[in-house]
């Protein structure tokens, strides 16, 4: 089994003088992580010797902060199911998630979910730690997800995404021609009233924006690019549906299934920055084989 999880900073001048709580608090480890930290098997290391918080940093001292144990999801057991990874370090994994696998686990779904996946390939490369998603894909949705390999890297990625710092670009089949070239869909998207699942556009729901861009038209569908300024459940279904255009496959909202048996929707690039160095980050992912036979077909 690895070591726990820890990072390094060493102290400049800018720093000297501040107490530890302090610098911790500029590098976003929170309260809650500080605590755990105090309480469930972390240390805080200035030179390799242990301190607390209040310690007051000298220029040039190299402090370590070493996390505690993170115990896998309760109800997630570990499963050998091969993961296509885009990108891995000691911080993030990027992965392509097919259709027909869903992002966690559900009642319906209890097994094969990608985050039994995630916990089975940590198993295997002995590492403590949980499945932190940071980015959701509908279980027939393929395409690129972003995972934190810590909860403090993933309190960090949300933060990114809460900030909009987090891009992600979709393709899409939808039905018919679509008139515009390029347009926008700002609607507000809540819950169906009826449904546990189903959203639908409605007044009190929650601001949704999402951007289109027709990449071609075909005899029965658009191909589209999508991009989305909010991350709301269903975002693209929903929104692609209201303006009479639902996705091929996708019946939930409309779309039918005389080309594909689920909804034709892939999560093709991502771009964000990297949680501890800062630098951009972009991925992509080729359409996948359903999606692509389609285009071939209508040729």
């Amino acid at each position: 089994m690895k070591p726990n999880f820890e990072l390094h900073w060493t102290i400049n001048q800018h720093h000297a003088g501040q107490m530890i709580k302090e610098f911790l608090k500029e590098k976003e480890i929170s309260r809650i992580a500080l605590t755990d930290i105090k309480f469930k098997g972390g240390k805080i290391l200035v030179n390799n010797i242990e301190v607390n918080v209040r310690y007051v940093l000298k220029a040039d001292e190299i402090v370590t902060v070493i996390f505690p144990p993170e115990n896998p999801s309760e109800g997630v057991s570990g499963e050998k199911i091969k993961l296509e990874i885009l990108f891995e370090d000691p911080f993030i994994l990027v992965v392509n998630k097919p259709a027909g696998m869903s992002t966690i686990p559900s009642r319906e779904h209890p097994r094969g979910s990608l985050a039994n996946a995630l916990v089975g390939y940590y198993e295997e490369i002995g590492i403590r730690a949980t499945s932190h998603i940071v980015t959701r894909l509908d279980r027939d949705t393929s395409g690129i997800v972003l995972i934190a390999k810590h909860r403090h890297v993933h309190h960090l990625l949300s933060k990114q995404q809460q900030n909009g710092y987090v891009k992600r670009t979709y393709e899409a089949f939808a039905e018919g021609i679509l008139k515009h070239d390029m347009g926008s869909i700002e609607e507000h998207i809540g819950r169906k009233t009826d449904s546990i699942i189903e959203r639908e556009v409605r007044n009190d729901g929650q601001y949704a924006c999402t951007h289109y861009n027709v990449l071609k038209r075909y005899t029965e569908f658009s191909h589209v690019e999508l991009q989305l300024e909010t991350g709301r459940t269903h975002q693209i279904r929903v929104h692609m549906s209201f303006i009479g255009h639902p996705l091929l496959g996708d019946d939930l909202y409309g779309g039918n299934h005389f080309l594909i048996s689920r909804q034709a929707l892939h999560c093709k690039k991502i771009h964000f920055l990297h949680p501890l160095s800062g630098m951009e980050m972009n991925f992509s992912a080729p359409l996948p084989l359903d999606m692509d036979e389609i285009i071939k077909a209508a040729l």
